[in-house]
Parts: C-alpha cells; sequence; structure tokens
C-alpha cells in the first residue's frame, strides 16, 4: 500500500476541497493519506474517513522557520512515504518534503521549488479554472492531464456524539427547525453582505432559529444579527471548527458569505445560500448540488480586494435581503 505526504492549504475553505484530492487518491488504488496542516485543521481532517491522520505543522502562517522545517523533514522520514505532494505554491510549503528525502515530491511550479520538487508541474490557469481542480490534478500521474479531471465533491462526515453534546451545551432547541448564518469572511469586508440582520427577521418571523456561526472575530458581524429576535443564537468564538461542521450537519439551510464555513456547509450537503461579492464563484464555487449562489455580477466584479477599492461595496449593499430570502425559501420548498 502507497503512503502518501499530502502537504495541506492554510484556509478552512481550501482545506475542505482537498478531500476531493484524497478521495481521488483512494479511487486510484489502495494508500494510506497523511496530511500536514496547521493545527486549527485537524478536527476537519478527522471528520474526512480519507485521511489516516493529520500531522501538525508547527510553524504558523508566514512563518518560516528552516530549522523547524529541517527537524520537521527529519522525523517525517520515518514514515517512509512513497509521495508528497504540496498543495500551497510556497517555496517554504516544500522543504519539509524535502528534507524528508521522500522519493517523489509533485506539486505546481510555484515559487522558484526546482530541486525542492522532482516531480513538478506547469499550472494551466485556463485548464484548470477551479482551485479543486488544480488539487486533483496533482493527485494524477504526470502529462496525464489533456482536460479538467473530474473530481469527487466534498464530503465531511459529522461527529453524531458530539452533536448532541452541543445541543446541550448551548441550549438549542432541538425541535425548532434551524437556519445557519455564516455573516464572517477572513479575507475581507468586500467578502460581507451587510443584510443578514434583515434576513434573520424575516425568518424568525416563519418560525425557524438562526445559529450566527463563525470565528471570535466575527462577533462584531454577529452583534446586529442577535439583537433582532432571541431566536438568533450567536455563537460566534464559541465553538471550534469541528463544532461548526457538527451543528451545520443539523441545520435545515444556510446562508453564507464566500468563506470557508461555506465550503464546510456544501461539504454536508446542506441547502446553501451563498454571497458572492468581490470573489467569483467560478473559482471557489461550493461544492453542492442544492446550492444558490447570489452575486449581482456588476462590472467592476470581481474584482478579488479585501476592501471595495471604489468605497462603495454595491456588489453586496445592492444583493436585497428579499432576494436571498426567495433563494433560500425555493431551495427549502425543494426539500418539501
Amino acid at each position: 500500500m502507497r503512503k502518501i505526504l499530502v502537504v495541506g492549504p492554510s484556509w478552512v475553505g481550501d482545506m475542505v476541497m482537498a478531500q476531493s484530492l484524497f478521495m481521488s487518491l483512494k479511487q486510484a488504488g489502495d494508500c494510506d493519506i497523511d496530511v500536514l496542516a496547521p493545527a486549527w485543521s485537524l478536527p476537519i481532517l478527522a471528520r474526512m474517513p480519507q485521511v489516516r491522520r493529520g500531522v501538525t505543522m508547527p510553524l504558523g502562517h508566514g512563518q518560516f522557520g528552516l530549522g523547524a522545517r529541517w527537524r520537521l523533514g527529519r522525523e517525517l522520514a520515518r514514515e517512509g512515504y512513497d509521495q508528497a505532494i504540496v498543495l500551497p505554491g510556497s517555496f517554504k510549503s516544500a522543504l519539509a518534503p524535502f528534507f524528508a528525502g521522500i522519493a517523489q515530491r509533485t506539486g505546481f511550479r510555484g515559487e522558484m521549488r526546482y530541486g525542492l520538487l522532482n516531480d513538478m508541474r506547469p499550472l494551466d490557469r485556463a485548464l484548470l479554472p477551479m482551485t479543486v481542480q488544480r488539487f486533483v490534478a496533482l493527485g494524477q500521474p504526470p502529462g496525464a492531464l489533456a482536460a479538467p479531471p473530474a473530481f469527487p465533491v466534498p464530503r465531511l462526515v459529522a461527529d453524531a456524539a458530539n452533536r448532541g453534546t452541543l445541543i446541550e451545551r448551548f441550549g438549542l432547541d432541538a425541535a425548532r427547525p434551524a437556519i445557519a448564518f455564516m455573516p464572517g469572511a477572513e479575507y475581507g469586508p468586500a467578502k460581507q453582505w451587510p443584510h443578514f440582520a434583515a434576513l434573520a427577521r424575516e425568518l424568525t418571523g416563519q418560525g425557524f432559529q438562526i445559529w450566527v456561526l463563525g470565528s471570535k472575530k466575527d462577533g462584531e458581524a454577529a452583534r446586529p444579527i442577535a439583537a433582532v429576535d432571541a431566536a438568533v443564537h450567536d455563537l460566534t468564538g464559541r465553538t471550534e471548527l469541528g463544532d461548526a461542521v457538527d451543528l451545520l450537519s443539523l441545520a435545515r439551510a444556510a446562508v453564507t458569505n464566500d468563506s470557508g464555513l461555506m465550503h464546510v456547509a456544501a461539504a454536508l450537503d446542506l441547502p446553501l445560500a451563498a454571497i458572492f461579492g468581490s470573489s467569483s464563484p467560478e473559482h471557489t464555487p461550493p461544492l453542492a448540488s442544492r446550492v444558490a449562489i447570489e452575486t449581482l455580477r456588476l462590472d467592476c466584479a470581481p474584482c478579488f480586494e479585501r476592501v471595495c477599492p471604489l468605497g462603495h461595496t454595491r456588489c453586496l449593499v445592492d444583493l436585497a435581503p428579499e432576494r436571498v430570502l426567495a433563494a433560500l425559501t425555493h431551495l427549502l420548498d425543494a426539500e418539501g
């Protein structure tokens, strides 16, 4: 059985999309897959049946730490990996597999990684416009890519025992249908829709409860939503990432910005209204079938900026809550 080390990405959404690579590797033949990844991602990896184990990257995002990477490489060498697949494009991300002496080290050309990678692939952005396609392409044999690869969609498996614990801990009503809101976006305000509170008012009036999920940083975005009604539960900063997965698996549907939790909800096959402002659904769409993508497609979008360079963020401000409510209602009606 082949042993494969995947150097994982540093963003939640990208880590979820990397599951498509893990699934395609398993489909191609028996293999053990370990993932070298930031500590925060280990609960996500634990909910991917294809991953044998997550290996904690001891350095934070942006840290070079040559000595630490050398020591990590020597530890990884004991595992006897047959191949390393390096998903990030940075120079430093290829160091540990090189120091580990892994025989086949695969990745896109990236930041001058000649020598560090010995199976270096050119990245054809026109052929592979989607992030998930790029990840899956690296799992194919060298020279095999003539068309965008088919890919299995991510499917996280929630922790059933933890779900009951979370309902009790937060005093949630298990009998009342819940809509999950993810109003944050780590990337910046040009991804943050400003009308979640208005939508919450409509949905609580229809008998739903709202669970607002996100990190502590998303607390500011959650406050006006939580002020709408007692049926809105602000859980931002109160859950670990694995908890968010398990809570989302209990929700009827979700409304979200283009964020990491958007991809988590999609990987749980949750009916999903996904709102895009400065980013593009062509590049990183939610990978699920029950999705309504809401975007105005203004002439200035997608700009991919963190903050609107024109100062108005009309791509989100002008996207009315009534439109998102209609899309969400259509998804729920289709469920029956």
